[in-house]
């Protein structure tokens, strides 16, 4: 039987409030785990209809993230004039470094055990950006890896041209992850000129809408890496 995992559209979200959610679900899920281990080991006699992972798609006001090993000097504005610009900061738990968040942007954040999948943080990364790159296909657009950097990217092969259209950062407690993805749909590129995305220099970065030249339905997109999700992940996405 396949793993089911919940669904959920936040709409949108201010980053912190989604931040405390992703917090409580995984503190829940640890704890949870934790009462489930016996002298025998795990066991399942109380799981019920209990459903052990979410996925969780949002989009968030305008918003600099930082990761834990990231530098604050990849912000290339100070306080005052990020403020002035409406972008909000958060020092993040999560791996990576500076990345944009904002509005035509679809941020998932998957909050799986992944002791019920594979035990395995890189495979698990692969997995998300494999997720991404069958929905950039559905486009026509080939998403590729770049050797020693997280995430998906177009035109690896020509440096003058590689720019990264989907950022990845997670955290793992207990093999219960948060954070994830946010990939550009139709994103105002132009808060990218204030920082250096993901700590990278002289890379660019890309929206779905610039690539097509046209405005892409964030549902169309959503419905596409729900579909993407569960090949790669070979589980089932319940909606409620």
């Amino acid at each position: 039987m396949k793993e089911q995992v919940l669904f959920s559209d936040l709409g949108v979200i201010e980053y912190g409030a989604a931040w405390d959610m992703q917090e409580k679900m995984l503190k829940e899920k640890v704890q949870r785990k934790s009462a489930l281990i016996t002298a025998e080991g795990e066991s399942e006699s109380d799981e019920g209809d209990f459903i052990h992972h979410h996925l969780l798609f949002c989009e968030h006001p305008p918003v600099y993230t930082l990761g834990k090993s990231g530098k604050a000097s990849h912000i290339l504005i100070n306080d005052k004039e990020r403020e002035e610009r409406g972008i909000a900061f958060y020092n993040t738990n999560r791996g990576g470094d500076i990345t944009f968040h904002g509005p035509g942007q679809i941020v998932g954040y998957p909050i799986l055990d992944l002791e019920r999948f594979f035990t395995d943080i890189g495979k698990y990364l692969r997995g998300l950006e494999e997720m991404v790159i069958l929905t950039l296909a559905e486009y026509g657009l080939k998403g590729e890896r770049s050797a020693g950097e997280t995430g998906v990217w177009l035109d690896t092969n020509d440096p003058s041209k590689a720019r990264k259209i989907c950022a990845m950062g997670v955290r793992c407690s207990r093999w219960v992850t948060m954070h994830g993805f946010a990939l550009n749909v139709n994103t105002d590129l132009n808060y990218f000129n204030y920082i250096i995305p993901c700590g990278i220099q002289d890379k660019k970065v890309a929206s779905l809408d610039v690539e097509l030249s046209y405005r892409v339905p964030l549902a169309e997109v959503s419905g596409k890496l729900r579909k993407n999700f569960e090949k790669v992940f070979d589980c089932e996405i319940v909606v409620r």
